[in-house]
Formats: C-alpha cells, structure tokens, sequence
C-alpha cells in the first residue's frame, strides 16, 4: 500500500526519510496492524436468518409444555400455571389449572381465530384482531404474546443497525409493515452472538412511545432446544407493575392431534 501527498508527485516520507509505504509494511510485518484492525468487528448475520430463528423458537410441528406467570402489581402478587399446545403456526391452546379461582379458563387460537373461555360464566367470547395487544388474564403480556398470532417475518420490516455492547449481540429494528393492525408500531431488539436467542426487546405503540420492555434470561436445554426459559415484561409508566413467565416443562415436535385445538375442547377443558 503506497501513501501519497497530493500534488508532491513523490511518496510521503517519515522523519528519517522513510516512505511511509514501507513503515506501514513493516507495523504489518510485525503484527502491530493486521487486515482484522482494518476490519474490525464481527461480520453481521442475515437478518432474515435471525427473524427465522426468533419466529420458530418456541414453536415445532407440536409442541407442549407447562408455564408459570407471576403477575406482580403495587401490593400484591399472584401466580398462574397453566398447560399449552402447539401444532405449527397457527394452532395454539392455552388452559389455566391454578390458581383454583382461574382453574379451566382456556384460550384457543385456530388461524386468524381466537377465543377465551370463562368457566365461571360457561361463556366462550371471540377475541377481534384489533385485541391482540390487549392484556391477557390482567397482565403485562397480550394476547398475541401467548398465541403467538403475528410474525417478525411477515409482520415486520428489519434490519440490523449495529453492535450492542450492553448487553452484548446484534441490534435489530422492526417496523409494522403498512395495513397491519394490532401491531407495535416498532420493535428494537437485541439478540446474542451464541444462536441468535433474544436477550431484550423493545416495544413501541402506535403514537411510537415505548410502551414496554421485554427481557429473556435463565437460557436451558428444554425438549432438546436451547431456549431463554425466563421472560420479563415491564410496562413504562406503571410503577411496580411487571409480570414473569417462566417455562417449567417443553416438549417439541410432539405429536398433538388436530382435534386438540376445537371449540369443544376449550369448553370441555375440565
């Protein structure tokens, strides 16, 4: 690599009289500047791969598991546990078994369908589109978070904006794709080096204030999948309020027949 001085016509030189070509020849020789200084940083995944692996991280052929949520509000606290089904993307059951009071109360999601069920009142209510950023079950998650309706591929305009340092991965933006409804309007998010996991996100409303963030931690091996078993929500705004998910059994590419997800069996949970 030769280094010139515009208009001297002649290759700059050091004190000494030394091109300067020749003393960055010989740094390089010595290891004191390489192509990584040149270059430096780790080269960015493709953004489509890491919607990919976000999109399909809890999901399978079929799936099914146990999950705990903490629901903590300004002066108390109470905890769901609850059974849930997967079959592909679009098929999701949900049934709460304690605490006693919620025992059998059950969302069902079939396609671009989803339904609750109320034990108390025998009464199954259709949930419109324009809900599924709704709470569920009076906590800091939605409807959509639980069934897992919308998609970063589908749903999203992405790309990749840079580093993060704290905590350390790649930073991606989203953007609701034009038409959408229900939607964040934005998602900032940043995922980990080892396997793309999510480790924050970031979710914008509509009027494009920050309305939450999301954290995964506590990352196991569960049914054979390397998955954050832990997931926070805190809304901004609400002192005190947030809400812990946490995954206590999975099971993946499980054998779930379809007769899993019917109207039927939501309102026969028992």
């Amino acid at each position: 690599m030769r280094i010139f001085i515009r208009g001297s016509g002649r290759a700059a030189r050091g004190r000494a009289g030394v091109p300067l070509c020749w003393i960055v020849g010989l740094l390089i020789a010595l290891g004191v500047l390489s192509g990584a200084s040149l270059h430096a940083g780790p080269a960015p995944p493709d953004v489509n791969a890491v919607l990919a692996k976000l999109d399909d991280l809890y999901k399978s052929s079929g799936s099914i598991g146990r999950v705990e949520m903490t629901v903590v509000r300004p002066g108390s606290t109470r905890t769901l546990v609850m059974r849930v089904w997967t079959r592909g993307e679009d098929r999701a059951l949900i049934i709460i078994d304690s605490p006693a009071r919620e025992a059998g109360t059950a969302t069902l999601r079939v396609g671009q369908n989803l339904w609750n069920y109320l034990p108390r009142i025998a009464r199954t209510i259709r949930i419109p589109p324009s809900a599924m950023l709704s709470p569920w079950m009076g906590s800091d998650f939605t409807n959509d978070d639980l069934v897992q309706e919308s998609s970063y591929r589908e749903d999203y305009n992405a790309r990749i904006t840079g580093r993060s340092t704290d905590p350390p991965g790649w930073q991606l933006r989203l953007d609701a794709k034009p038409d959408t409804v229900g939607l964040w309007r934005r998602i900032d998010l940043v995922v980990s080096d080892d396997g793309w996991l999510p480790v924050v996100e970031r979710h914008y409303d509509r009027r494009g204030d920050l309305a939450r963030v999301m954290r995964f931690d506590q990352v196991r091996v569960m049914g054979g999948r390397r998955i954050p078993t832990r997931v926070e929500v805190t809304p901004t705004g609400k002192p005190g309020h947030r809400t812990v998910m946490r995954y206590l059994e999975m099971q993946f590419n499980a054998n779930v027949p379809e007769s899993t997800f019917s109207l039927q069996r939501l309102e026969q949970n028992r």
